[in-house]
């Protein structure tokens, strides 16, 4: 009984935010339903012990208690700002992030205050300056909302929630930008971020591009360097992946690092795993979205390690529905936790279950499993990608066989080059020649497979429902047995 009410009140908060996302909805109401669910759960379970009437009144609660978290955090925006629309203005505010840096610009984040009333402003400059975390700045130029756009694959891109889902709500193209005062950010987040910039330049001082521009991404998820031509083969070569702050991304790094420490006791192993996610968290600046990957990747581990699947996956679910009660908008705008989520179900649920029809590859390495959970995390993601991304790779199976054998040795010369590096760099050397040597081999399949005329797909037009449909069969087939068993009153798992 307990896991159906946990799996009601879950489903009913999620379904609440997701509604609220899209409808805006009468709160006053919400919240009315939301009390006559508490009656219901109290009056009719206590009288008549209806477990149907029990868990609906659990549900229905959730499902108001989710509406209300993302009605409190939809707040409007400042109307003192809103006043400045379309106008060229003088602002001051602090950089509250590392800057952005991409192909033919960089993006910052600054936190601007005005008679009481915050916000942030995206602000796109040019590389005449360097700006660090934490700096005051000073800058002037026209304050504008944020536009959505159709990308490349034709699909409508929001934009505008995208950004919404870190509270910005403005931007500023090439303004007129100085630096007023250094070292005002949190000191923790300083030391980490400047960590990460000498780590990244060390590996750029070893490894020449674009390796290095691999590498950065491969270890720490930094992909907005890339040329568009580089970012589009790994598009549609499926590849993306691994340049990308995801579970499935961590779990490949701390699996690594348990594979060293195996012949040690489990626990042991299991906690090596777990302090090498750490170290990626901090190496990566500490962001919400290395934070989320993080956990995600964690929960991975602990279940491959285990064998509690079951247990993980309650504890996956838990951390999903705290993540969006620290921020409702992650659920349907941040296609980075979207991603991560989906990756860590499959390699937790989906894998095992297809890992049956790979028997005829060795296991030496550790190939089979390699191959097992590449393709349980191509298959289990392909849906979303081509509902959200439009963009189906046919090659992407042969290329992730061929890439991800490779990647947790890249990964970990990378960061012995990065490491040593700091100390000096004549001993990051060697280490930096083998590492380029396997993202020269890894960028080489890459663009190999990409030069196919055919290598990828634009359906642009691939609809929710199927894409819903397509899911449920996915969970009916990893769950089946369990959602049996839940409704005819067992414990619901099998793992």
């Amino acid at each position: 009984m307990q896991d159906r009410v946990f799996y009601s009140s879950c489903a009913g908060f999620v379904l609440g935010i997701l509604l609220r996302s899209f409808v805006l909805l009468n709160i006053h109401g919400v919240l009315m339903l939301a009390v006559f669910a508490v009656f219901l759960i109290f009056i009719f379970s206590a009288l008549y012990s209806n477990k149907i009437i029990l868990l609906t009144g659990v549900f229905v609660l959730a499902f108001g208690l989710g509406v209300l978290r993302f009605h409190l955090s939809d707040d409007p925006p400042p109307e003192i700002f809103e006043s400045k629309l379309g106008q060229s203005h003088s602002f001051s505010g602090l950089l509250v992030d590392e800057p952005d840096i991409r192909e033919k610009n960089q993006k910052l984040t600054i936190e601007v205050e005005e008679d009481g009333e915050q916000t942030k402003i995206l602000v796109t400059i040019g590389f005449d300056q360097k700006f660090r975390y934490g700096d005051e700045l000073g800058f002037a130029g026209k304050l504008k909302k944020p536009e959505n756009f159709i990308t490349d694959q034709g699909k409508e891109f929001d934009y505008i929630n995208y950004l919404r889902k870190d509270d910005i709500e403005y931007v500023i193209s090439y303004p007129v930008i100085e630096v007023l005062s250094h070292g005002h950010g949190n000191k923790i987040k300083s030391i980490l971020f400047h960590v990460k910039e000498k780590f990244l330049e060390n590996i750029n001082f070893t490894i020449r591009e674009p390796e290095s521009l691999l590498m950065s991404g491969l270890i720490l998820g930094e992909k907005s360097a890339f040329s568009q031509n580089l970012r589009q083969s790994f598009v549609d070569t499926g590849t993306i992946h691994i340049v990308a702050l995801s579970g499935y991304n961590v779990t490949i790094v701390a699996e690594w690092f348990m594979k060293i420490f195996s012949n040690l006791p489990r626990h042991f192993g299991i906690g090596m795993g777990i302090f090498s996610v750490i170290i990626f968290v901090l190496m990566s600046g500490g962001s919400s979205t290395a934070l989320r990957a993080g956990v995600m990747a964690v929960l991975s581990l602990v279940a491959r390690a285990t064998g509690r699947n079951y247990d993980v996956g309650r504890a996956l679910i838990l951390a999903g529905i705290i993540m969006m009660l620290f921020n409702p908008f992650v659920l349907v705008y941040d296609v980075s936790f979207q991603l991560s989520f989906i990756a860590t179900i499959a390699v937790i649920f989906f894998a095992p279950k297809i890992q049956k029809y790979f028997l005829w590859i060795t296991e030496k390495g550790k190939l089979r499993d390699i191959v097992s959970v590449t393709c349980a995390c191509y298959i289990f993601v392909l849906p979303f990608i081509l509902y959200k991304m439009g963009n189906l790779s046919l090659v992407a199976l042969p290329a992730n066989i061929l890439i991800l054998p490779v990647i947790p040795l890249t990964m970990a010369l990378g960061f012995l080059t990065g490491f040593f590096g700091i100390i000096w760099y004549g001993l990051a050397v060697p280490f930096g020649y083998l590492s380029y040597a396997l993202l020269h081999y890894e960028l080489s399949v890459i663009d190999f497979f990409a030069r196919f005329s055919y290598a990828s797909l634009s359906i642009p037009n691939f609809p929710m429902w199927l894409t819903i449909a397509i899911y449920i069969f996915f969970t009916y087939y990893i769950f089946g047995k369990n959602i049996r068993k839940l409704f005819r009153g067992g414990n619901g798992h099998t793992y």
